[in-house]
C-alpha cells in the first residue's frame, strides 16, 4: 500500500492561520497552550491532574452518565473498560467532536475519530503509567439542521427533508425510511452494499431520535477500538458547569475575553466566530433560542420567557440542562467535564479554539493541546497509475483544474507557449521610449504607457489563443487529466469534505477502517495520499 505526504501549505486548501500554526510561528504562541508533540503531553497531563475540575467526584459523574447512555448499546469489552478507567486519576481523554451528520456526513468524520484512536494508542506507548481514552463528542445541542440533513454518494445528494426546531439530537427519526429507500436503490447489491443497508436501517429506523441513531452508528464502526461516545446534553454533566454558566450570565466573561483576543488575531488572520454578550441558549423541547440581557431582565429571544437575576439563578440551579453553550462556551464545557488533554479538529474548528485561550486563562481551566486532524486523499492503485502515466505529481493533483491543465499542456506541448521573454523584451523597449519622452516631451509619457499596455495585452491574447489551440490539439490528454481530477476532487473540493464513507466501504468493505488505523499518523503534520 503506497503513500505520499504533502505539506498542508502546498495543498492550497488550508488557511494561513493553520499553516502558520503547523510551522510553529512565534506570532501564534500566545493563542495556544502547547504544540502537539509527544514530549509536550507530560506537562499537559500534570496541569490537568492538578485542575480543580479533574476530581474523583467529577469523574464519577462522568462514568455514571456514560454507563447510562450505553445501556442499550452493544458495547465492546474495550469500550466498557475505557469507560471504567475514566474514574481513575491516571486516565485522560483525547477528544474529537462532530455534528450529527446523516450517515456520518463527509468522509473526514472517520479521520477525526481515527486520529483520536491512534493518538490515544501512541500516547499509551509513550506514557505507559497513564491511560488514554478516545472520545467522540456528539454535537447533539446544535440546531443547524440544514448543515447535517444530507450526505453525498457518488456525486448525488441524499437528503432528509423535514421541518426542524430545537436541538438536533432530539429530532425524531421519523421520515428516514424514505431516505433509506433512496439510498438502498443507489447502493446496488453485494456483501458490502448489504452491510451498509443494514447499518443505515439499524441506526436510523430502529432508534427514535438522531442522538441515539448517531451513537449506534459511531459505535458500530469504532467499538472494536475502544471509542467512547458522549452526549453532553445531560443534567448531571451540566450541573458541574453551573458556576461557569452563572459567571457567563452575570459577568459576560467570555464576551470580554474573546473580544480582546479577536482584536489581536484580526491584525493577521480572519476571525472564525464573533462572541455574543451572553454565549448561551435556552433549551427545551423544540426550542433553542439565545438568552439576552435587556432592560434589566434576562430574556429568551423570539419567546415571552424572561427572568430577573434571582429568577434565572434559581432556574439554573433547578434545571441546568436548559442552558446550552454556544460555539464559544462549548469548548469550555467540554474541558470542564472531561479529563481531556487534546482536542482534534479540522482547520475551521481549530481557528475558533485559537480565540479562546484568554477565556480559559481567566476562568482557570487548562487549555487543551490543539491537533489538526488527519487529512487523507484515498486513491486506487489504478488511479495512481493513471496519474503516473499522465506525469502528474502528488502536489500537482491539488492544483485547481484550469491551473493543472494549463501547466501540463505547457509541459507536454512541442512548442513554447510562454511569452515571458517576449514581454520582458517589449517592456525593455518601452523603457527606452519612456526615457526618450522624458528628454523630449513629457506629455508623451501617457501615450507611451497606453501603447505599452495595449501591446502587452496583445501578447497575452496571442499566448492565450495559442494555449487554447494546443489544448484542442492535446484534448485527449487534457480530458484524461480532467476526468481523474474530477474523481479525486469532486466539485473541485477535497475528497474528504465531499464524499461519504459508504462509497469507499463499497470498494474496501470491512478492511477500510483497519487500513485507516494502520496508516494515519496523528502527529505527522502532513496531508496523506493513500493508495488502496
Amino acid at each position: 500500500m503506497g503513500q505520499q505526504h504533502i505539506p498542508f501549505y502546498k495543498t492550497g486548501y488550508f488557511s494561513p492561520l493553520i499553516c502558520n500554526y503547523l510551522d510553529e510561528k512565534t506570532e501564534l504562541k500566545t493563542f495556544y497552550n502547547r504544540f502537539p508533540k509527544f514530549e509536550n503531553f507530560k506537562a499537559q497531563i500534570e496541569e490537568k491532574q492538578h485542575s480543580e475540575h479533574t476530581t474523583k467526584t467529577h469523574k464519577k459523574v462522568l462514568v455514571k452518565v456514560l454507563k447510562n447512555q450505553y445501556q442499550n448499546i452493544d458495547t465492546s469489552y474495550l469500550t466498557e473498560e475505557n469507560i471504567d478507567l475514566l474514574e481513575n486519576s491516571n486516565t485522560f481523554t483525547i477528544t474529537t467532536g462532530h455534528q450529527l451528520n446523516l450517515f456520518t456526513g463527509p468522509l473526514y468524520f472517520l479521520y477525526k475519530i481515527v486520529s483520536a484512536i491512534n493518538l490515544s494508542n501512541q500516547l499509551k506507548k509513550e506514557y505507559p503509567n497513564y491511560n488514554f481514552v478516545p472520545v467522540y463528542w456528539m454535537a447533539t445541542e446544535d440546531h443547524d439542521f440544514e448543515e447535517i440533513n444530507y450526505f453525498n454518494f457518488k456525486g448525488k445528494k441524499i437528503q432528509w427533508n423535514r421541518e426542524s426546531s430545537g436541538a438536533v439530537g432530539d429530532l425524531s427519526t421519523k421520515g428516514l425510511k424514505e431516505v433509506f429507500t433512496v439510498f438502498s436503490n443507489q447502493l446496488g447489491t453485494g456483501e458490502n452494499a448489504e452491510f451498509l443497508k443494514r447499518l443505515f436501517e439499524k441506526a436510523y429506523l430502529e432508534h427514535s431520535n438522531l442522538a441515539d441513531a448517531t451513537r449506534y452508528l459511531a459505535n458500530a464502526l469504532f467499538k472494536d477500538y475502544g471509542l467512547v461516545i458522549i452526549d453532553a446534553n445531560d443534567a448531571d454533566l451540566k450541573r458541574q458547569f453551573i458556576p461557569f454558566i452563572e459567571d457567563e450570565l452575570l459577568n459576560q466573561t467570555s464576551y470580554k475575553a474573546v473580544s480582546n483576543t479577536n482584536e489581536k488575531l484580526v491584525k493577521s488572520y480572519n476571525i472564525q466566530v464573533t462572541p455574543r454578550e451572553i454565549n448561551l441558549f435556552y433549551l427545551t423541547q423544540n426550542l433553542r433560542e439565545r438568552i439576552v440581557f435587556q432592560n434589566e431582565k434576562y430574556k429568551v429571544l423570539n419567546t415571552d420567557i424572561s427572568w430577573t437575576k434571582s429568577e434565572i439563578q434559581e432556574m439554573l440551579l433547578k434545571h441546568p440542562e436548559r442552558f446550552s453553550p454556544n460555539v464559544i462556551m462549548r469548548p469550555l464545557y467540554q474541558e470542564v467535564i472531561l479529563p481531556n488533554l487534546c482536542y482534534i479538529g479540522g482547520g475551521g474548528e481549530l481557528a475558533y479554539w485559537f480565540q479562546l485561550k484568554q477565556l480559559f486563562n481567566e476562568v482557570n481551566v487548562p487549555f487543551p493541546i490543539l491537533l489538526l486532524r488527519n487529512s487523507v486523499l484515498i486513491q486506487t492503485e489504478s488511479q495512481a497509475k493513471k496519474l503516473k502515466n499522465l506525469n502528474i505529481t502528488a502536489e500537482e493533483t491539488f492544483l485547481k483544474r484550469d491551473a493543472l491543465i494549463n501547466k501540463k499542456v505547457r509541459e507536454i506541448s512541442n512548442i513554447n507557449i510562454d511569452f515571458s521573454e517576449q514581454k520582458k523584451h517589449l517592456k525593455q523597449q518601452f523603457e527606452d521610449l519612456y526615457n526618450l519622452a522624458e528628454q523630449t516631451d513629457k506629455s508623451f509619457v501617457g501615450a507611451v504607457k497606453a501603447q505599452e499596455v495595449k501591446q502587452i495585452k496583445g501578447l497575452e491574447n496571442l499566448e492565450n489563443r495559442l494555449l487554447k489551440a494546443q489544448k484542442r490539439a492535446l484534448s485527449d490528454q487534457a480530458s484524461r487529466m480532467t476526468d481523474i481530477q474530477n474523481v479525486l476532487f469532486p466539485n473541485q473540493s477535497l475528497q474528504e469534505r465531499n464524499a461519504n464513507f459508504s462509497e469507499f466501504y463499497l470498494e474496501y468493505g470491512e478492511t477500510l477502517i483497519p487500513k485507516l488505523i494502520e496508516n494515519l499518523q496523528p502527529l505527522n503534520g502532513t496531508f496523506l495520499i493513500l493508495n488502496m
